[in-house]
């Protein structure tokens, strides 16, 4: 097991009363490291802009990397929610370089799994527009390195963040290596997910409605997207892990608890155990209660660690 962050991801700083605030990602950290204080944290390097061009636009790329700021305190605002901030570059390819770095662990490496704990999160950014609190997208990035350097024919994203990863949706639609499958609260931000999107035959979105709770959500995985997912056959699952599904997050009404999150990792190290060797990597999205976003990843990390 491979733990990734980086310091950098701290420094990237929307303002204040925006959700996707540093203290998420020191709340992660700090759980992580108070219940496995034996476990080492893994400092990867920042994504090149070549690698990060796989996936997003050139202008795109020069938006995030090459914005010039007055001050410290300077940001710049994409949209209402979607900002950088002098620290934004560093972060964002420090969380794309540790998806990157993560993937060559598995591939090649004694780890089996990995855990990246980094921000901003990545789902929602496309390949021309940052949004959603995202401005590049760190497991496409991770999903495009496994196919172009490692050769990879089948990689299966799995996103059960509440909210629908359609940036990872558009970037994919059209490729056959790459199968995303997505729970998702509907009607929700960014409106997108409907059941008819399936790309190629490539996508699977599962949409649920407000209140839904963890029967559902479990029988949605376990009776459809699961059974798909195997039928794949992937050589490497990556996760889109989101756990603003829990009930406590102020973002959304879906009801989950930190077991449902426990009990679709379990399945996903199976499935990642039975067609790509136990390689799974997974890396943080969204989750914007403190204390439920401890919990769950406590239990998510808990789950690649002994399964």
């Amino acid at each position: 097991m491979r733990l990734y962050t980086h310091p950098a991801c701290l420094d990237h700083r929307p303002g204040p009363g925006n959700p996707e605030a540093p203290a998420r990602l020191q709340a992660v950290v700090d759980a992580i490291s108070t219940q496995w204080p034996e476990e080492r944290w893994n400092h990867p390097r920042a994504a090149t802009r070549a690698e990060v061009m796989r996936v997003h636009r050139a202008d795109l790329v020069a938006l995030v990397l090459d914005s010039r700021f007055q001050d410290a305190h300077d940001t710049l605002h994409i949209d209402a929610e979607t900002v950088l901030s002098p620290g934004s570059a560093d972060a964002a390819l420090h969380a794309a370089g540790a998806g990157i770095e993560a993937v060559d662990a598995v591939m090649g490496g004694p780890a089996r799994r990995a855990f990246c704990a980094v921000r901003p999160p990545g789902h929602h950014a496309t390949a021309a527009q940052a949004m959603g609190f995202c401005l590049f997208n760190n497991i496409a990035v991770s999903a495009e390195h496994a196919i172009e350097v490692h050769g990879l024919a089948r990689v299966a994203i799995v996103d059960f963040d509440v909210h629908h990863g359609n940036g990872t949706e558009a970037i994919f639609a059209s490729d056959a290596r790459v199968l995303y499958l997505s729970t998702h609260q509907s009607p929700l931000f960014p409106g997108t997910g409907a059941a008819g999107d399936v790309g190629i035959g490539n996508v699977l979105n599962r949409p649920l409605a407000p209140q839904t709770g963890s029967g559902a959500f479990r029988g949605m995985w376990s009776g459809d997207l699961l059974p798909a997912l195997n039928a794949f056959r992937p050589q490497l699952v990556l996760v889109s892990a989101g756990f603003d599904g829990h009930r406590r997050d102020p973002l959304a009404d879906l009801q989950l608890d930190a077991d449902d999150f426990a009990w679709l990792t379990r399945e996903l190290a199976a499935v990642a155990d039975r067609h790509a060797e136990g390689r799974l990597v997974s890396m943080l999205e969204g989750g914007y209660d403190l204390q439920a976003l401890r919990e769950c990843v406590l239990v998510h990390v808990d789950v690649l660690l002994h399964a």
